[in-house]
């Protein structure tokens, strides 16, 4: 296998993989407690079986197919499928609420839908039930009558059955070129409604190939097994959790979840994994808080890691004490992640460069990637020949170009870069000036090569998993709430939203004149506060998971032009909120 094929779209990728491939072991799955694979031959098969059944309901090049599902085998299988129709397929987070699911299917024109539950189907349902163009969903699992509204259902193994399952036909029926769209991932825009990014067939084939180029340069090649565990609706895991392992004929495991990811890594024992820096810090937590408890030798062992990890370079009288961590700690550490780790790819949201430091002094390898859905997603990560700097994201992929602006943005040219956002002209030319990706991001490229990021230049909250917030969305909704005035939400890299409240100054002064608490007195009061919280956790009933604001804090007055916490037009100043509210609204993290 070169790195240097071209492939014309993903799903001959995908087939000539299969073909090569045979009956090597492809998707595992656990079922009974015990890890199932799905054979390349085999997944060929099936995606050959969803191409024909969906052409058999009527699906023509272009429709758009939406994929509502947690991480499964069926879930690559239906997108290769979806794409092997000539349709775009277009995945949907499984926290998605009903209304996030009515925008979606309205906004993309999806005619079908594949879904995996039936408790996602609940929520799916009547949203594909009120659109004007879906009529069609495939049910991997049942979820009751046989039609809702306009919207016929279909039993996925009833309607895979049914097929011929001709490969040879199938891929010789496949015409994408690398222009024509993929997929249609719905990400969070600042103005509110998530916006469709238009990644086309080519943008994730550079991202596959460039990812590709750094395992062969830096690493040594092998048969690459991945434990997939981002969702797959999101666009780091599509291109670097799925799409690379077929482009590296690699295996996928799915993980069973967070609460037994390490058992599935003992287990597994990946050589690469595609992570976000939350789950650094866990990890980091935990064996921290394990050989505290040792004490004694490993304590001691683990000091002078880092003591050396924290060091530019290994020096000669360095070498006896890095032979020792060699031979005690850092294997130990290794066995953690399964012995044959090759690397760990940290993306989605920002590492700080300290955890990067301490996996690095305990022998693991870090890349810390930095990317955008609108670009494939990945632009940069770093690589071990052009030496870690875990405070930069690296060098860009080959086949991507990267400068910084006048203003120091960071703008992207190349394959990757997205066609557009889908029926958003405006806010496609916006963001795309002559070829170039204007990111929102602030940063530099240092004398190595390497990108360092330095500020965001848009609002967009990033939480720790690497998930898209829109606070402005969240804010308008709360405001429309009576006991609510202003509200500014936080949230940047960490697990949860907070959110900092200013009551409505009328509402306000009735409830201190029913509960008999003097005006002044009443923000901090104890009642007040309950009352708003009420407040919020109605606007929470209709948000995702990651949308919810899970603690408040009540401002010491309302932003105001003369504060400067609101421009002349108004509109919020978060910088200077954040510099007044910030240790408060970071203590509620810890209460």
């Amino acid at each position: 296998m070169s790195i240097l094929e071209t492939f014309p779209n993903l799903v001959e990728m995908f087939f000539t993989r299969a073909a090569a491939k045979s009956d090597a072991p492809f998707l595992w799955h656990k079922a009974e407690g015990t890890w199932t694979s799905l054979s390349w031959a085999a997944a060929a098969d099936q995606v050959a079986r969803i191409t024909e059944g969906l052409r058999s309901l009527g699906m023509r090049p272009g429709d758009r197919v939406m994929l509502v599902s947690e991480n499964r085998p069926e879930w690559c299988l239906a997108d290769l499928g979806i794409m092997a129709a000539g349709c775009v397929t277009v995945p949907t987070y499984v926290t998605n609420t009903e209304r996030d699911h009515a925008h979606v299917v309205e906004n993309s024109g999806a005619r079908a839908a594949i879904v995996s539950t039936a408790k996602l189907a609940r929520t799916l349902l009547p949203a594909l039930a009120r659109s004007s163009a879906c009529d069609t969903l495939i049910a991997l699992e049942p979820v009751g009558t046989g039609r809702v509204g306009a919207v016929q259902i279909h039993d996925w193994s009833s309607l895979l059955a049914r097929q011929p399952g001709d490969v040879s036909a199938v891929r010789s029926r496949v015409t994408a070129k690398r222009r024509d769209l993929a997929c249609i991932i719905y990400t969070s825009g600042t103005g509110g409604a998530p916006r469709g990014v238009r990644q086309h067939h080519g943008a994730i084939l550079q991202n596959v190939n460039g990812c590709m180029t750094i395992i062969a340069e830096d690493f040594r090649p092998s048969e690459e097994i991945f434990l997939s565990l981002l969702p797959l609706s999101h666009a780091y895991e599509h291109s670097g959790g799925q799409h690379l392992p077929i482009g590296l004929g690699g295996q996928i495991y799915y993980s069973e979840g967070i609460d037994k990811l390490a058992a599935n890594i003992e287990e597994v024992k990946p050589t690469i994994m595609i992570v976000v820096p939350r789950l650094f810090e866990l990890l980091r937590g935990r064996i921290l808080k394990t050989i505290e408890k040792d004490g004694g030798l490993p304590k001691w062992l683990l000091a002078k890691a880092l003591e050396l990890g924290a060091k530019d370079r290994v020096g000669l009288l360095d070498k006896p004490l890095d032979l020792l961590l060699s031979a005690t700690i850092r294997p130990k550490i290794g066995k953690r992640f399964g012995g044959r780790m090759k690397a760990l790819v940290s993306g989605g949201a920002p590492l700080n460069p300290e955890v990067g430091q301490f996996f690095a002094a305990l022998g693991l390898t870090i890349l810390q990637g930095y990317g955008q859905t609108e670009a494939g997603p990945v632009i940069s990560c770093n690589r071990p020949k052009a030496g870690i700097d875990h405070a930069t994201v690296g060098p860009p992929l080959e086949g991507t170009e990267v400068r910084i602006a006048a203003d120091g943005e960071i703008l992207v040219r190349g394959e990757c870069v997205m066609a557009g956002y889908w029926n958003n002209d405006a806010e496609s030319a916006r963001v795309i000036a002559d070829g170039w990706l204007h990111t929102g991001d602030i940063g530099e490229i240092d004398d190595a090569g390497r990108i360092r990021i330095t500020d965001r230049k848009k609002d967009l909250i990033i939480n720790d998993k690497g998930e898209n917030v829109a606070p402005q969305r969240i804010e308008g909704m709360l405001t429309l709430e009576p006991e609510i005035g202003q509200a500014m939400v936080a949230g940047d890299r960490r697990p949860h939203l907070v959110g900092l409240i200013e009551p409505d100054i009328q509402w306000m002064a009735e409830w201190s004149a029913a509960n008999n608490v003097p005006l002044t007195e009443a923000r901090t009061a104890p009642g007040l506060h309950r009352a708003l919280m009420a407040a919020v956790d109605r606007v929470n009933a209709g948000l995702s998971v990651t949308e919810k604001v899970r603690r408040i804090l009540i401002t010491d007055e309302p932003f105001g032009i003369e504060n400067g916490e609101m421009t002349p037009s108004l509109k919020i100043r978060r910088h200077v909120i954040r510099a007044r509210y910030g240790d408060r609204l970071n203590a509620l993290y810890k209460a």
